[in-house]
């Protein structure tokens, strides 16, 4: 079970769905219960607290019956009695019962998924995962992965903490502890958001929440900081009068000295206070953080650096050399050093997961993804050409571009390059492939082994590029080992053996575990002395690494060799689980797999990045022909499909609930299997093509990935083969509601007067479908269709009691329909039930414009603030930009020019980041009417006439002329 207390109470089981707890005085006994943390409350304290004043009669057996009933909702043995009380059985972590209130476990992470992971989903509160979550953050010393940590935090709360129990005196002081805690993490969060430079951001948002506690010193300290930032020195220096005065009025107090010096600091314009360098990358770039330092290459690196310079003739760069020679770590260290250079940041776009029949809009899509404009992408209609639309929307921009692994794809990737350096002019390539592309301008930087040496003395040898790399690898198998005298020339020669390559020197560096550097060279010379039918044929240099490879499988054990074959069929590695589900069988049991896995490890022949574990791609492409020749290729296959279809049907299920956020970032991590799953199953299994994509529909939506969606869902839906009907009717309206979304795209498969989901079996399905399809039909005009779909979907939730789609066809009717306030509260509520955020924040707009339309603009203008919260939470980037237009015009007809001038110009920036060209011709059109409202009419043309230039360069010309008409009745200051 997991309680939620950040909010009204919930409960979910193990698989997140939600509990129902009726009855008032039963709810309030669960909260009772978790109020004090898992330890026990005495029946009279309960009784006191549930009746407080006026006990019933039989009060001992009253609350006997609403604990029974508590039980039964539970399970009787999460609620036991004790003889100091009852208490609630909470999640053990092996050294007794959790402490909602002081639980801590504090450990060094990398990302934010890392700790995410660790917080147990079984009999724990919310509370405990937000304090965990805020505590790890605390640990941590980058600000990028601070505020990450701490955005996840905040993202568990729903409302105020135990918001239906705040009328009871039980658990007054628990809110109190935690909403002081919440506000602890928001200025945390605020800081790190700070050191990673968003300032400007921050000046605009922190005003609200420093309005609402303007007493709070180290909040208000942050917000002077982000204006004096954001240029707006003045506006710092009057936060902090402000302060001064409301101290003085209301405690007779005045300003701490850290706020005084930060005040003084500000009056003098002190350096210090400047934007600093951010120390970190994450902002503006993707590139793993090296586990290893980079050994024999600095030279290399250093020449690739050289050809890596904006302005330069050089704009395509290909890295070229045999697998295993180190190709993808030379390019990662020399973009790291790079990345200073390229002002839009430095992207690595892993290619190896791309099937060999890929076309350029699938390379396209895959840097679509990695540059965060998925959400951008889908708003545009009419998107079949990927290549042309990221040209279009990189085209002003200063980047490097790392693509990784492009040996397979020659063919796509230089109709790719071709088309961005043709288009972008400030774009740069950086390419690892074992051949080169021919095309003009490329620069091809062939990678050799590393350096051997080239005499046998100590000195000599341990200066090699090769000796050095084999030495730490070695000392890291097997500590204590050190080079020297007795051992350096059978050193020089196991690496010269093995021709400087660097994944064959950490293929054996382990052997020296077992064999001392002169046995091992024997063994080497005795084998590759010997002719090898497997390996003739090839490259001297291929051949060694082919050698290599063979002896490192002839040394391991069986069932070590069935679980190295069976995990290539992960195209982009997997987490244990996943491990477990594919490489076990009737002859391999799954609890034996992560014993194997370590091993293989160990071996350096699978390697581990966080919780997931991957193959070079030498050495999957050898564990490809060892499986192949296994003669169990297609059961393996077959599992790995079914697989990836119960991940994506499980994970699926939590994107409509309070663990929305892990889903998405679950389905993200696993969006290279799946598309090899999908390719797989297209190829022999229609069924679980079918089933692939219906449970992957709503993620492609969440995430903006209409592309994607289209044609995942097109090519399931025409593969050959059986399939269950329900399931066909399912992913063709599925894809009628995608259709509808992306128009122009091809026929919507909506035809009028039609349900596209009749024949959907599951009820509950079907009325989301009915939802999905109608929304469709209302974004592209059909109106009266769309809202009778919307209206069959909504009959059909209540029937089949499944309030998320209740909430879902609510919500959509209250946005269409003037008068149906009512309708979008109810959806609200059951949105913030279900813990949905995104539902959360379809919800808010459509309250927001209710009260639009209403004339309320003070409770508009607070909605529109709540929803550009939640936008920005689960980066919806176009929803960012919505809420800011809108809370820009509100203070427009409030006649604050320069509050509109702020909002559009953030709305402006998040636009030109994101590539949202419809964005920034509204946010140019509104800072033009703010500049009218100020009376500046030279500053107003200006941005009229940049939005009429942008609107014709992107194709929106009808926005903006419709925004630009306007501008004629707008008064003047």
């Amino acid at each position: 079970m997991r309680y939620g207390v950040l909010g009204p109470l919930a409960v979910w089981d193990a698989e997140g769905r939600p509990v129902r707890v009726p009855e008032a005085k039963v709810r309030a006994l669960l909260a009772d219960l978790l109020v004090h943390g898992g330890g026990p409350v005495p029946a009279d304290r309960l009784i006191e607290d549930l009746w407080p004043s006026r006990p019933p009669g039989g009060s001992a057996n009253t609350l006997q019956t609403k604990v029974s009933q508590l039980r039964r909702v539970l399970g009787r043995e999460r609620v036991v009695r004790e003889p100091a009380g009852y208490r609630l059985l909470l999640a053990d972590d092996g050294r007794g019962v959790r402490d909602v209130r002081d639980g801590r476990d504090v450990n060094d992470v990398r990302d934010v998924n890392d700790v995410v992971d660790t917080v147990d989903a079984v009999d724990t509160v919310d509370a405990l995962e937000f304090q965990e979550l805020a505590e790890r953050a605390r640990a941590h010393r980058e600000p990028a992965v601070r505020a990450d940590l701490f955005a996840a935090a905040l993202a568990l709360w729903r409302g105020p903490a135990y918001a239906d129990m705040a009328e009871s005196l039980f658990a007054r002081g628990e809110i109190t502890r935690l909403e002081e805690l919440r506000l602890n993490v928001v200025e945390d969060h605020a800081e790190a958001r700070l050191a990673r430079g968003e300032h400007t951001a921050l000046a605009a948002e922190l005003g609200t929440l420093v309005g609402r506690h303007p007493l709070r010193e180290r909040l208000r300290m942050t917000h002077m900081r982000a204006l004096y930032r954001a240029g707006r020195q003045g506006d710092a220096l009057r936060s902090f009068q402000d302060l001064r005065r409301q101290l003085a009025e209301e405690l007779g107090a005045s300003p701490g000295p850290e706020a005084s010096v930060l005040h003084e600091a500000i009056l003098r314009q002190e350096t210090r206070l400047a934007t600093p360098a951010v120390g970190s990358l994450s902002c503006r770039t993707n590139l793993p953080t090296p586990l290893t330092p980079l050994i024999g290459r600095r030279e290399a690196a250093g020449r690739v650096l050289a050809r890596l310079t904006p302005g330069g003739n050089t704009r395509l760069v290909t890295l070229t050399g045999l697998g295993g020679v180190g190709k993808t770590r030379l390019a990662v260290a020399a973009a790291r050093d790079a990345s200073g250079r390229f002002a839009d940041g430095v992207w690595l776009v892993e290619l190896a997961g791309l099937g060999a029949t890929s076309a350029p809009d699938d390379i396209a899509e895959r840097v679509i993804t990695t540059l965060g404009l998925c959400d951008t992408a889908a708003t545009e209609p009419d998107l079949d050409d990927l290549v042309g639309w990221l040209c279009r929307a990189v085209a002003d921009r200063r980047l490097l571009i790392l693509l990784d692994n492009c040996e397979h794809l020659v063919e796509p990737v230089a109709v790719f390059a071709g088309a961005v350096l043709s288009a972008v002019p400030a774009a740069h390539l950086l390419l690892t492939s074992q051949e080169p592309l021919d095309i003009p301008g490329e620069v091809v930087h062939p990678v050799p082994p590393l350096t051997l040496p080239d005499h046998t003395g100590p000195q000599a040898v341990a200066e090699a590029g090769a000796v050095e790399l084999f030495v730490q690898r070695v000392a890291a198998a097997a500590p204590g080992f050190v080079l020297d005298a007795d051992n350096a020339e059978a050193v020089a020669t196991i690496c010269r053996r093995l021709d400087g390559i660097p994944l064959a020197l950490e293929l054996v560096a382990s052997r020296l575990r077992t064999l001392s550097p002169h046995e091992l060279a024997a063994r080497l010379d005795d084998r590759f002395a010997r002719p090898d039918v497997r390996v003739r044929g090839l490259p001297d240099r291929q051949r060694t690494l082919r050698g290599m490879l063979d002896w490192s499988w002839q040394l391991l054990t069986e069932d070590e060799r069935t679980v190295l074959r069976r995990l290539v069929v992960h195209a982009d590695g997997c987490v244990m689980t996943s491990a477990q589900a594919v490489c076990a069988d009737a002859g391999l049991g799954a609890g034996r797999i992560p014993d194997l896995l370590s091993r293989l490890v160990d071996r350096s022949l699978v390697v581990r990045e966080g919780d997931r574990f991957r193959l070079l791609e030498s050495v999957a492409a050898y564990g490809a022909g060892r499986l192949a020749e296994s003669g169990e290729e297609t059961a393996v296959r077959a599992r790995f499909v079914r697989h990836c279809a119960e991940l994506a049907e499980r994970e699926s299920e939590r994107l409509r609930g309070p663990d929305q956020r892990c889903g998405l970032e679950r389905l993200d991590a696993e969006t290279v299997n799946l598309r090899r799953a999908l390719d797989l199953a297209v190829a022999r299994d229609a069924g679980h093509a079918v089933r692939l994509v219906n449970a992957q529909a709503w993620y492609w939506f969440l995430r903006g990935r209409l592309t994607e969606a289209r044609r995942s869902l097109r090519t399931a839906l025409a593969a050959g083969g059986e399939a269950a009907p329900a399931a066909r009717v399912a992913a063709r309206a599925w894809l009628a509601g995608i259709e509808l979304r992306t128009s122009g795209a091809g026929t919507p498969a909506a035809p009028a007067g039609e349900d596209p989901t009749a024949g959907v079996e599951d009820p509950v399905l079907r009325a989301r479908l009915q939802w999905f399809v109608g929304t469709g039909l209302t974004g592209a005009g059909r109106h009266r269709a769309g809202r009778r779909l919307v209206e069959a979907g909504l009959a059909g939730a209540r029937a089949a009691r499944d309030p998320w789609g209740e909430a879902a066809a609510l919500v959509e009717l209250a946005s269409h329909a003037p008068g149906e306030d009512a309708s979008a509260e109810l959806g609200a509520a059951l949105f913030v039930e279900a813990g949905d955020r995104w539902g959360r924040l379809r919800a808010t707009r459509a309250l927001a414009l209710a009260a639009e339309r209403g004339g309320d603009g003070v409770r508009a203008e607070r909605l529109h603030r709540e929803g550009l919260l939640m936008a920005e939470e689960l980066g919806l980037w176009t929803e960012v930009v919505e809420a800011l237009i809108r809370l820009g015009r509100s203070a427009l007809a409030g006649g604050l020019a320069e509050r509109a001038t702020e909002l559009y110009g953030r709305a402006l920036s998040v636009s030109a980041e994101r590539a949202h060209s419809a964005g920034e011709i509204r946010a140019e059109v509104g800072l033009g009417h703010a500049a009218r409202l100020r009376g500046d009419l030279e500053a107003a043309g200006h941005h009229l006439n940049r939005a009429r230039a942008k609107s014709h360069a992107s194709g929106h010309a009808d926005r903006a002329e419709d925004a630009l008409a306007e501008l004629d009745p707008l008064p003047r200051a």
